[in-house]
């Protein structure tokens, strides 16, 4: 099976530039996962770099653009893929090595929208309750795992990264706007009305094509701006 991956260090490289790999039929399984592969191919050539932990889809950390698509390489099959399989980083953030991408802009968005529940003080002798209808309100955004796919997946992410909080951000945000336990819910719509900060998103819904959790982000946003001039 054959790998075109795109390869850089800033050290030594003025510019990403394509490898070639090949592995063997009899090295992959009928099972494997695009993981397994990436890590094949670096005990052929250890100074290929990319980022993995949990391996279970669950940690996010192994985000990258394969076939043109943004993928977890941990759940993506390799009998799911088209070959040459070509490998690339994420889009829209800078390049650290390899297939590793530096996220801290990414995080810089997610901390601005406040991502923890601002509610009134515990009271030790009763739980914070919500009833079922509250809690499904939570479904579809309490489950990202922060991989980046769905952010760097978006042209309004590419075109204003600094401005722009991203498909990401603005998910968690609208996840604690309608939590039934926050008392921040006008404040934080009041911080989020901005045509750049949110209406910057104009739903081509490559966020949602991206996410490996089968999330919708622009349903979320497209919520959430209703919320926002609604209450302006």
């Amino acid at each position: 099976m054959e790998f075109i991956i795109s390869r850089y260090n800033p050290e030594t490289d003025s510019k990403p530039y394509d490898q070639h790999y090949h592995l063997p039929d009899a090295e992959i399984t009928p099972d494997m996962m695009l993981l397994n592969a990436l890590q094949k191919i670096r005990e052929l050539d250890p100074g290929l770099s990319f980022r993995s932990s949990c391996q279970e889809g669950v940690c996010g950390s192994d985000g990258m653009n394969v076939n043109g698509q943004n993928r977890l390489s941990c759940i993506t099959p390799l009998s799911s893929l088209s070959t040459p399989v070509k490998i690339k980083p994420l889009p829209g953030l800078p390049i650290i090595k390899d297939l590793i991408i530096d996220m801290s802009l990414f995080y810089q968005h997610y901390k601005e929208i406040d991502p923890f529940l601002q509610a009134t003080s515990l009271n030790p002798d009763r739980e914070h309750l919500q009833t079922p209808q509250q809690r499904s309100e939570l479904d579809g955004s309490y489950e990202c795992i922060l991989c980046g796919c769905c952010s760097t997946s978006c042209p309004s992410f590419w075109w204003n990264p600094d401005q722009f909080l991203g498909p990401a951000a603005l998910l968690a945000a609208q996840r604690f706007v309608v939590d039934s336990r926050d008392i921040m819910p006008i404040e934080r719509l009041k911080s989020l009305d901005d045509p750049m900060k949110t209406f910057r998103c104009r739903h081509i819904q490559n966020c949602t094509a991206a996410c490996p959790k089968g999330l919708n982000p622009s349903q979320a946003i497209q919520s959430l701006k209703a919320k926002i001039l609604s209450h302006d």
